[in-house]
């Protein structure tokens, strides 16, 4: 079965130019032009993946994510005119998955429309719960807990949480946690880590100034450790 795509594109043409790159890659694709129906959308049949304008009518795409990602785990790629890094930093965290700015490449779009997609068959695949300590991170629920208690995390924080709990113990660099968790974007730098990597401190340590979990490892990145040492 052809994976589904939802587009909310407030502009016509780009919406049925989209549609028309997304049916040539086999994709099934709907189409909706404001922020109102792609929720409306998206709770009447879920897809796989949405792709979503920030600037739109009734509901703008921020807020957008901001209901959705309270309600599923559904990847989500923003478009958007706007391109400080600000903006960006603020998509990510209410839990959008990836960037495009306009104007763009019909080419790079398609190229991270395949990578969020497989990310998520990945995710939904096997078993993917990791524990370290007395954190335990599951990708196939979207669950992150702190000795059993449930912490709220983005999609994108889970995602650099799995990425090093893979490996518990080793130093990650901010490059490769950035490829890890947002894919090769231009418009997103090293500085986006060093934001999740505050709010995830405040969320899963005691002390976030003291962090026992998610250390830093001056002039070479991150690691996530056992929580042991620290306490």
């Amino acid at each position: 079965m052809a994976m589904s795509v939802l587009v909310a594109e407030d502009n016509e043409m780009q919406a049925e130019m989209l549609g028309h790159y997304l049916r040539q890659e086999g994709y099934e694709v709907r189409i909706v032009h404001d922020g109102r129906s792609a929720i409306d959308e998206v709770r009447r049949d879920l897809p796989d993946l949405l792709i979503l304008d920030v600037m739109m009518p009734k509901v703008d795409g921020l807020d957008v994510v901001r209901v959705l990602r309270a309600e599923s785990d559904l990847p989500v790629l923003m478009l958007t005119a706007r391109s400080t890094e600000d903006d960006l930093l603020h998509g990510l965290d209410l839990g959008a998955d990836d960037y495009v700015t306009k104007p763009y490449s019909p080419r790079e779009l398609m190229a991270r429309v395949r990578t969020l997609l497989r990310r998520a068959q990945r995710a939904g695949s096997g078993d993917s719960r990791l524990t370290v300590g007395g954190l335990v991170v599951d990708l196939d629920r979207h669950e992150v807990r702190i000795n059993a208690a449930p912490v709220e995390c983005t999609s994108s924080e889970l995602r650099l949480l799995h990425t090093m709990a893979t490996v518990p113990g080793r130093v990650f660099s901010r490059a490769q946690l950035l490829s890890a968790v947002h894919g090769l974007d231009g418009y997103i730098t090293e500085r986006t880590i060093d934001s999740h990597v505050v709010n995830l401190r405040k969320k899963i340590e005691e002390q976030p100034r003291r962090p026992a979990y998610l250390l830093t490892v001056h002039g070479v990145g991150y690691k996530l450790v056992d929580g042991s040492g620290g306490r």
